[in-house]
């Protein structure tokens, strides 16, 4: 797996008893495009909310370049940024007279989908949907600007069916969606530890099953599921119906981080509003710097955020361990990216992409700059 971007070194393989890159059976008659497209949070719906959401602009303040912005994220614990920095108004403090409209999406393919329409500028996204929104235009759409997020995701299990990592052949764990984020972790994990399964169809020493995160409490309740390889707060909902957490995917990256999620832009906005996107850039380090001094009420802002969006809190039991087992940062741990896009190939799910270019970090990096902090690395990921 890949080391913390600020290092140079390459990543370094584990050792046996950890994540090692092993092969696993080819996918046949499977495309970057089939499976890369799929959201890091599993939703099967590719499609956005009806409606967007205007904020107003700040009254009497400077208008930027243009007169609005559309944001793309998710109502997901793991889009905490644009979450609380919404909700406590610290990017359209920074953007002034521009207004921002917000678009609340469902999966990953929608939300690439309308940054290429023009229907977003700048958007939250996983790793795996940016990866094939860029690869799938040869380069042209996206830019990834920033990080946001890391953590959150967790091996969760039956406890009366595995009590260890050695227990899990034969059984069958869920995973959000065929050639998502969580399931390429899954995949590359098994391989490590010596299983053999098709990617496909998820057959072999042990079932992966493909399953809606909406849909996986029910199926671990019926037995349909032994375990769960999912993200947060899917993962803390089995935990309040009786499963334990056997492994968080942090243990098994070096530094303990990997991207979950990141922030992307149209490649025509950036060039055409660049002061824009700074405004969003400083309002996003300012919502991730309130994150880590009022965890608390950041959480709340969450959570009142999410029952806006998705029409429904979620409870101590799931918010407070979900909540602290992502962390918030401005680094998009270039890194990780490039491995995770490594694991898809080992597993036979994607096609070696090329990602040069895929990163611009000009702009954050002249923001993190102004705010005193060390600029972040693109992993050699950005346009030579």
């Amino acid at each position: 797996m890949a080391p913390n971007p600020s290092s140079s070194h390459t990543p370094a393989r584990p050792d046996a008893g950890r994540i090692r890159r092993s092969a696993a059976a080819a996918a046949a008659g499977l495309t970057a495009v089939a499976l890369l497209s799929a959201c890091s949070y599993g939703s099967k719906a590719d499609k956005s909310s009806d409606a967007g959401t205007a904020a107003a602009a700040t009254s009497g303040a400077a208008k930027l370049s243009a007169d609005t912005v559309k944001i793309g994220y998710f109502a997901n614990l793991t889009h905490g940024t644009p979450l609380v920095g919404l909700q406590e108004g610290f990017f359209q403090k920074e953007l002034g007279g521009t207004q921002i409209k917000t678009q609340v999406f469902n999966a990953g393919p929608a939300e690439i989908e309308a940054l290429n329409a023009g229907s977003i500028d700048i958007g939250w996204i996983g790793p795996s949907p940016a990866i094939n929104g860029y690869t799938k235009s040869d380069g042209q759409s996206l830019k990834i600007i920033g990080g946001s997020a890391s953590g959150g995701v967790k091996l969760v299990v039956n406890p009366d069916k595995i009590a260890s990592l050695d227990d899990l052949k034969g059984k069958k764990i869920a995973t959000p969606q065929l050639g998502n984020t969580q399931d390429v972790a899954l995949l590359n994990y098994l391989a490590g530890k010596g299983y053999k399964v098709d990617a496909a169809t998820g057959a072999g020493d042990v079932s992966v099953v493909r399953t809606d995160n909406k849909v996986t409490p029910d199926a671990y309740k019926s037995g349909s599921v032994d375990a769960a390889w999912v993200p947060e707060p899917t993962a803390s909902k089995l935990v309040t119906l009786g499963a334990k957490v056997l492994l968080n995917e942090k243990d098994v990256w070096p530094d303990k981080k990997f991207v979950i999620t990141n922030i992307i832009v149209s490649q025509k906005f950036l060039k055409e509003h660049p002061d824009v996107v700074e405004a969003v850039l400083r309002g996003s380090v300012k919502t991730n710097a309130f994150i880590k001094a009022d965890s608390a009420k950041a959480k709340a802002d969450a959570n009142e955020a999410i029952k806006k969006e998705a029409g429904n809190a979620l409870e101590p039991a799931v918010l407070d361990p979900a909540w602290a087992d992502i962390d918030f940062l401005d680094d998009p741990l270039a890194n990780t990216l490039q491995a995770e896009a490594d694991h898809a190939v080992t597993a036979g799910l994607l096609k070696k992409p090329n990602l040069t270019g895929i990163y611009d970090l000009t702009l954050l990096n002249k923001v993190l700059a102004a705010q005193g902090q060390p600029a972040v690395s693109d992993a050699g990921l950005s346009a030579k």
